[in-house]
């Protein structure tokens, strides 16, 4: 039974979620906004969120934490620029929004960008 069980399978093994997870997040913070279906985005927003609240206390502590979790020290120190600009926000620091469904498949495909 799956009560209360709310996170998304996408069909691949735990491991290979994970590598999608950590693929999406340095994508996202690397370029700013990227185009993915609905759903991964709708999973993404929650890690990202809690990765910018982590790295607004800037030490070495938490970028390795933040390293730990997406297996690069790159997205750390990206992360730090973006938390500086979003220091006075208490949350809310990703958008979707939804675009046209695929045409090959028909997926439903939005974008996640950092609030300016």
């Amino acid at each position: 039974m799956r009560h209360s069980n709310t996170n998304r399978k996408f069909g691949r093994t735990k491991n290979q979620r994970n590598a999608l997870m950590n693929g999406l997040v340095y994508s996202l913070v690397k370029y700013k906004r990227i185009v993915t279906t609905e759903a991964k985005a709708k999973e993404l927003r929650p890690q990202v969120e809690k990765l910018v609240t982590k790295s607004k206390t800037s030490d070495l502590h938490t970028k390795r934490i933040i390293q730990s979790q997406t297996g690069k020290f790159d997205v750390a120190v990206e992360l730090e620029a973006i938390a500086k600009t979003m220091s006075e926000r208490a949350g809310g620091y990703t958008r979707i929004v939804k675009m046209e469904s695929r045409k090959s498949d028909g997926a439903k495909m939005a974008y996640i960008e950092f609030v300016a």
